[in-house]
């Protein structure tokens, strides 16, 4: 465990450095920017020593081991993040437990996790998830950007959600540099309408650099902290 913990540490500084640098590269305090620690596929041992190494938000992207898991570690005051595709049929579900939702991308997900936040009786953070893809391309995931302002109306008069920004993902096979200057005016016209909803959730851990320079708020990290997914998943 002690090798582990050093490991985790180690890990955690580069990545921190790098936010770090990437802030002050683009004329951003470093406090600008929270890190959000993916641990899909990785026991609830690591979110462990994570919090003890200081982590504070912690990123699931599968209902069923993100509710154990968020069950498991629930003495350690974390906030948890659900990041992955959402099933309306788990909505409901995944609201009793995340206190931040980054994956809403289309009408029918709304009234599913309105429903369980007020069944848990505590708001819920959402952010709309936005594709950057070109039109037409396969496996999209995200609402395109001219279904943004309905998504957003829609969670503002949901009871017990919370609008608070956007999350993206680039899109593979395109420098990310590109995917997030067009984010970042998609996010000035969504903010210019939502000037409370200001959180920009974009940049993993090959690309946070670009997402930081085109204003991310919040970047989710993985393989650079924890190592490369385990084989067996």
């Amino acid at each position: 465990m002690t090798a582990r913990r050093d490991e985790l540490a180690a890990n955690l500084d580069v990545v921190r450095r790098r936010i770090a640098t990437a802030c002050s590269e683009a004329g951003r305090p470093q406090d600008d920017v929270s890190l959000v620690v993916v641990t899909k596929f990785f026991p609830a041992s690591d979110v462990r020593l994570l919090a003890d190494l200081g982590v504070t938000d912690v990123g699931e992207n599968r209902h069923q081991e993100a509710e154990a898991k968020v069950a498991e570690c629930a003495d350690l005051g974390l906030r948890w993040h659900f990041i992955g595709g959402l099933q309306s049929n788990k909505a409901a579900a995944v609201a009793s437990y995340a206190d931040t939702v980054e994956s809403l991308d289309r009408a029918k997900l709304v009234g599913p996790l309105s429903r369980g936040a007020q069944a848990r009786g505590r708001d819920v953070e959402v952010l709309l998830q936005v594709s950057l893809d070109p039109a037409g391309a396969e496996h999209r995931s995200g609402a395109v950007p001219s279904d943004v302002a309905d998504l957003a109306r829609r969670v503002e008069e949901a009871p017990m959600l919370r609008l608070r920004g956007l999350m993206a993902v680039a899109p593979l096979g395109e420098a990310p540099e590109a995917a997030f200057s067009r984010l970042a005016d998609v996010r000035a016209d969504f903010v210019r309408e939502h000037p409370d909803a200001t959180v920009l959730s974009a940049g993993m851990s090959g690309d946070l650099e670009a997402a930081i320079t085109h204003g991310a708020t919040h970047v989710r990290v993985g393989s650079a902290v924890l190592g490369p997914r385990p084989e067996v998943q």
